[in-house]
């Protein structure tokens, strides 16, 4: 794939398409760094070079036009210090102002603009505002892989603006590089631990990963599902009623192919969807009526523990229950630490998705893990099987 390794950006002017979608308190003060921080090494390779940038982002889901709390302003501060540089702010992306301050911008420089989705072109894929875009820098980075599964104007359609001077950021080609080494050159055995709320989010994950690997280990929400669809007792546990015959078609699949499909034999059960409820362990498919699932339980965790530690590739997205409260994130803990411990072994292990990633983040172990990917809708769409129209339009 192109990089931005092969490139020599002196005195070129680098549009970077970055994801600085970060949270913000009440005060504009960036409370999670992480996505400016992953761009870092693209923007410092440009700028190293002798290049300039236009970094270009969105924030947020603005409905109506520009909105105080969705202005990239408020990351100029952060962005200027991490890369010890000024960063020049435009307060639009396409206007007048944009223009003249990318035409003035010298080797060494950064400017950033005004969020993207100010602006209800982005969103819509529109070439004319992809057009504006590209006539502001010579060459075409896009790094943003958080965005990568939409075709908006600055991730897909402008790409084609530039033909011969269009290339993936060190982000994207991680990223990239690490989801094709689970799903198309993984070493086995190959384990994907899945878990989570819903089936719903995931079946299309489960029936294209199904012939890839050699153990799917169901947790989380998701597991009473499949405990309902085989006949046991779920009391009031998160259910899909609609989604059983897909769950026994999953079961019945992983047999013909061979698959371990391993679902939780036993649970933490509580009495509300409450830290401080009752709760017990029991029995996964015996549950009591007014009660409900909200964890796995230990002869589970020692079940899943064995597979992942005879492991070669892992791949985990979701958690295994309410790891958000003290009582019922054992599970879920000891998940994210079988698989640091295997992982330091020599195994290679993927998290991906948003609350896999906080929860691999909460108990400090993004440090023992090979991989912990930036991009949660991205990242499920491609274990999906499907081309995401940020990395085609630039091509492997």
């Amino acid at each position: 794939m192109k990089t931005v390794d092969s490139y020599d950006f002196k005195d070129k002017k680098a549009l970077v398409r970055v994801d600085f979608n970060v949270p913000l308190n009440e005060q504009f003060q960036i409370t999670d760094a992480t996505r400016i921080d992953a761009a870092l090494p693209t923007l410092r390779k440009i700028l190293g070079d002798g290049g300039s940038v236009i970094l270009m982002s969105h924030l947020g889901r603005p409905k109506e036009g520009p909105e105080e709390k969705y202005s990239l302003k408020h990351l100029t501060g952060y962005i200027s210090q991490v890369l010890r540089t000024p960063v020049q702010f435009a307060d639009d992306c396409t206007g007048d102002q944009a223009r003249e301050m990318a035409a003035n911008l010298h080797a060494g420089e950064v400017l950033l603009l005004e969020n993207l989705r100010f602006h209800k072109e982005e969103t819509k894929g529109d070439e004319k505002f992809a057009g504006k875009l590209a006539r502001l820098g010579d060459v075409y980075v896009n790094d943003a892989f958080g965005s990568a599964h939409r075709a908006h104007a600055s991730t897909a359609i402008i790409a084609g603006f530039f033909p011969d001077k269009k290339m993936f950021g060190y982000l994207m080609a991680d990223e990239v590089a690490n989801i094709n080494r689970v799903l198309v050159s993984a070493k086995h055995p190959f384990t994907a631990v899945l878990g989570g709320a819903k089936v719903s989010g995931k079946i299309e994950i489960i029936n294209h990963l199904m012939d890839k690997v050699d153990n799917l280990i169901i947790g989380g929400g998701m597991m009473f599902t499949f405990i309902k669809a085989m006949g046991g007792q779920i009391g009031k546990s998160l259910v899909e009623e609609e989604l059983l015959d897909v769950a026994k078609s999953a079961l019945y699949r992983s047999k013909e192919l061979g698959v371990n499909l391993m679902i939780p034999v036993d649970a933490v059960a509580a009495s509300g969807f409450s830290n401080e409820a009752e709760h017990r362990i029991v029995q996964a498919d015996q549950i009591p009526d007014s009660w409900m699932g909200m964890d796995i339980g230990p002869e589970t965790r020692k079940n899943f523990a064995e597979i992942i530690q005879h492991s070669s590739t892992i791949l985990w997205n979701g958690p295994m229950g309410v790891f958000e409260m003290p009582n019922f994130e054992e599970g879920t803990r000891f998940i994210a630490e079988s698989i640091a411990a295997v992982t330091q072994k020599g195994s290679f292990s993927l998290i991906g998705g948003g609350d896999s990633v906080a929860a691999i983040n909460k108990y400090h172990l993004a440090g023992k893990v090979s991989y912990v990917s930036t991009g949660g809708g991205a990242m499920l769409e491609c274990m999906e099987g499907k081309v995401l129209p940020g990395v085609a339009a630039i091509g492997i």
